[in-house]
């Protein structure tokens, strides 16, 4: 994380944020290296040659312009784009150390070791208790009294339990929308992933909302890989251990968030975080 004071004008913030210092990134070997990816959908190239490696118990933030290739390397990285027709990735893309591109890669498996946030709240239309249970019960993991401890803890970790303990019996259609936000955070987390993904988690929330959202990734990332794709730069500069960007299927630029913000290596990432462009 950044401190204001060192941010550009254009990216300092009125919206308060965790003054706290970034968790250590584990120097060990990567969570996530992706090597020579490439992407397409059908006959056209979405990603060009990336290369990458991403430590545990850190945040990656990736920012760009619309359509430069940020969510659709979020897909790639938990095979949600295997969904649908004519999308194929080639290269290589290792979890732990295993290639999630293999022919012989259970995909459902994958996707509870990665698990995925999107842009808008999505709670499903029942209660908050079975919304977090889900997953558990999909996979037919835990039962009774164990079941309820790890929903209990999974709103625990997603800074949410004091706040609705007494509606888990609710809707979690009812709740606000930054509520709602970390319920389906809870839920991701409920499975006990290896790695987080969001899409624009807090595009649709307010700024009080956005906030609290933030709280909890902070403290996420010491379980967790997060990587986050978000157009807000005053975000990914709060929240963020390394920073991507992307621009046109390619990955400009990767690094610690404090240089990439302060002092890009490549014009083009200086152009975006300054506004010349994007």
């Amino acid at each position: 994380m950044i401190p204001s004071s060192k941010l550009p004008r254009h990216l300092k913030t009125r919206v308060p944020y965790p003054r706290v210092a970034p968790a250590p990134v584990d120097m060990g070997p990567p969570k996530i290296e992706i090597r020579k990816l490439d992407f397409y959908y059908g006959v056209s190239q979405a990603l060009r040659n990336i290369n990458l490696a991403l430590a545990d118990r850190s945040i990656a933030a990736f920012i760009g312009p619309s359509g430069c290739g940020k969510s659709t390397l979020l897909r790639v990285l938990n095979r949600m784009y295997a969904l649908y027709p004519h999308q194929r990735a080639v290269g290589e893309v290792l979890i732990g150390g295993r290639d999630i591109l293999g022919p012989t890669v259970d995909v459902a498996d994958l996707r509870y070791r990665v698990g995925m946030v999107f842009q808008k709240p999505t709670p499903f239309p029942m209660s908050v208790f079975d919304n977090v249970a889900f997953g558990l019960k999909l996979a037919g993991e835990v039962r009774g009294s164990e079941l309820a401890g790890r929903v209990e803890s999974a709103l625990k970790d997603a800074a949410i339990w004091d706040e609705i303990k007494g509606k888990l019996h609710a809707d979690g259609r009812s709740l606000s929308g930054g509520q709602q936000q970390r319920v389906c955070i809870a839920r991701t987390i409920a499975v006990q992933p290896e790695v987080l993904l969001l899409d624009e988690p807090t595009a649709a929330l307010d700024p009080i909302s956005t906030l609290k959202v933030e709280e909890t990734l902070q403290a996420l990332r010491e379980k967790y890989c997060i990587v986050i794709v978000t157009h807000n730069l005053q975000q990914a500069a709060r929240v963020s251990n390394v920073t991507g960007f992307m621009y046109m299927g390619e990955l400009v630029e990767i690094g610690p968030s404090n240089e990439v913000f302060t002092t890009p290596k490549n014009r083009r990432t200086d152009d975006y975080i300054t506004g010349r462009f994007g």
